[in-house]
């Protein structure tokens, strides 16, 4: 345990048995270790005051509700400890209550399914069908972690393969008059649009950056790495459906978690008071019992340090149809039966660039041509990626093999073993004038040499041409006098002239 954790729990500990303390210098002492423990600042003394007054107040609700000694929860200091209930509500919810026909498509209809028996207690994450708690940010996607929490369970189940998927996609490339990126959305929206897409991109590929890019990423979107067939949703109000869609797999639920309680909540089963307006979407992972009381395992999407690691116990079997917090009124599931489609092969790689002038094409290697007082005048390409390029400034060896024998035309290892010829390198491809223009194929002319495609030169901008004597034409950056003169005949029997 680091030692500014530690200090943050003995303040908080002092504070919580000495309730008087909270006002005196004690106070600010735990403001300033919770501060360092969670890397918070703020952009001037007012605002660091207005939040000082914000954490003790909420110290306060937390001492007044862990002193009663009679909750199966327990409330601590978080992150979100400085922040007041409207502002974490602002940014930390996110789902938009949507009650839908259901008749709308027979697969989103409500299950009757009707199972004999069910196990008295899953969690799916004993069986490797949940990613890490991911964290949402400030940003109102709750709904896009939902969606893809449920997915990554189902293909788990189906293909045995745990895959983190995109949010971000959903939040760039989804959207209708529910759902509007971090502004909030809708669980069942998120799944119809990945059926309609055929599939989603994984995380890895397309990252979350918590907030709306505003663009699709129409490269990414194309990437089906993984598809569901259809969508159902659970019969609203029915805690015995809802049970037996959990022991199948994860169930993305909509719950109110607008309450104070839940913005500080730390462990145990939360039996707290909150309304039923759906504004929050989480994924239950499980339900199990303790001491005789019943609860569901909720995987949140606040980050690790919130609750208990990321989850929280939620008290089942409440006595009311639509659940604790409303988690019984709208809960949806994915449906997948068979394998994904294959990957699609990954994109050819972009260009190289040798200078801001010159380019090589992707899996090349840039060489150089012509050498100056430690400039490239001219650059070639290389058809090796991270080649060795050869002394004599015409060809270039496969990296493994970096020992160039030109007179032989020959590779060798570091040890003299010998690998392949030598690769020919071809004159370099030059940047056209034309490629910054949309629509305008790029200009080329064919060489005899079966190595060069080249580009034709453009002049560059701020820069002279340059003559050498065997008539090929170079350009140097920079204003240069007409007058100037340079011999270099002494490094490669050139002369050029400006």
């Amino acid at each position: 345990m680091n030692t500014s954790l530690l200090s943050l729990i003995l303040l908080t500990l002092l504070l919580v048995s000495n309730p008087g303390l909270s006002s005196s210098s004690s106070s600010s002492q735990l403001f300033e270790a919770w501060c360092k423990q969670y890397g918070k600042s703020y952009s001037s003394a007012q605002e660091k005051l207005y939040r000082i007054i914000v954490f003790e107040k909420n110290l306060a609700l937390i001492t007044q509700h862990n002193d009663l000694g009679n909750s199966s929860y327990t409330l601590s200091l978080n992150s979100f400890s400085d922040l007041t209930q409207s502002e974490f509500n602002a940014t930390r919810l996110g789902f938009t209550p949507m009650f839908l026909t259901l008749e709308h498509n027979s697969e989103q209809k409500p299950s009757d399914t009707v199972a004999p028996d069910v196990p008295s207690s899953i969690d799916w994450r004993e069986k490797g069908a949940v990613t890490n708690v991911k964290d949402q940010g400030n940003c109102g996607s709750c709904w896009a972690f939902g969606a893809t929490g449920a997915i990554e369970g189902i293909n788990k189940i189906v293909t045995g393969s745990l895959i983190s998927l995109s949010e971000q996609e959903l939040i760039d490339c989804y959207k209708d008059h529910t759902t509007t990126g971090c502004r909030g959305g809708v669980v069942s929206g998120a799944f119809q649009f990945i059926i309609d897409n055929k599939g989603i991109d994984t995380d890895e590929d397309y990252p979350y950056q918590a907030w709306d890019m505003m663009v699709c990423n129409e490269e990414k979107v194309n990437r089906h790495v993984v598809t569901i067939d259809a969508y159902r949703y659970v019969r609203p109000n029915d805690e015995d459906q809802l049970l037996q869609a959990v022991a199948r797999q994860p169930v993305t639920a909509s719950i109110a978690g607008s309450s104070f309680s839940f913005q500080l909540y730390s462990k145990g089963i939360f039996t707290g008071s909150c309304s039923i307006s759906l504004d929050h979407a989480v994924l239950i992972v499980g339900y199990g019992s303790e001491n005789g009381v019943d609860y569901w395992i909720l995987k949140n999407s606040w980050g690790e340090r919130w609750g208990m690691d990321g989850y929280m116990h939620l008290l089942r079997d409440h006595g009311n149809p639509k659940g604790l917090c409303g988690i019984n009124m709208l809960a949806s599931y994915p449906i997948k039966t068979g394998a994904n489609p294959p990957l699609p092969p990954p994109p050819p790689p972009g260009p190289v660039s040798c200078d801001i002038f010159s380019q090589c094409n992707g899996g090349e290697t840039c060489c150089c041509g012509i050498w100056f007082l430690g400039i490239c005048l001219s650059w070639r390409c290389c058809e090796v990626d991270s080649a060795v390029c050869c002394k004599d400034l015409l060809h270039c060896c496969p990296p493994d093999y970096p020992i160039c024998d030109t007179e032989r035309k020959m590779c060798f290892e570091a040890n003299g073993n010998l690998t392949t010829k030598v690769h020919k390198s071809r004159s370099v491809a030059r940047k056209s004038s034309t490629d910054s223009v949309p629509g305008k194929s790029r200009q080329r002319r064919r060489q005899q040499s079966p190595f060069v495609e080249d580009w034709i030169p453009p002049v560059p901008p701020s820069s002279v041409q340059v003559v050498l004597t065997d008539g090929e034409s170079y350009f140097l950056p920079g204003n240069r006098s007409s007058a100037d003169h340079i011999q270099i005949e002494s490094v490669l029997n050139f002369s050029y002239t400006i």
